[in-house]
């Protein structure tokens, strides 16, 4: 089992106020949560007018499912919003599923 966690960096380039910049924010984020079926939400930045940190985790069984979900939400950010992608990075933490829990 794998448990995937990104970050992305956006640049909102028209936001002048922070309540512009939470309008694209949670836009983004909300059809992130629908369209994937995974966890999203701001981490950080979040006094900064133009700039946004978004964080997203889900979990699957595979390397290659886990890294073609990534490159499809990368896809996604890039299309769906007014904010400009201006970096990423990703952690994928294994899970041995024969441990046991207790």
């Amino acid at each position: 089992m794998l448990v995937v966690v990104a970050l992305f960096e956006l640049y909102i380039e028209y936001a002048h106020s922070l309540k512009e910049k939470r309008m694209v924010v949670k836009s983004l984020r909300d059809k992130l949560r629908h369209r994937f079926e995974i966890s999203a939400a701001e981490v950080g930045l979040q006094d900064v007018h133009q700039r946004a940190r978004l964080a997203v985790s889900f979990v699957v069984t595979e390397h290659a499912t886990a890294d073609a979900m990534l490159d499809r939400i990368v896809e996604f950010i890039e299309s769906n919003t007014d904010a400009t992608l201006t970096g990423f990075t990703s952690e994928k933490l294994e899970f041995d599923e024969t441990a046991s829990l207790g």
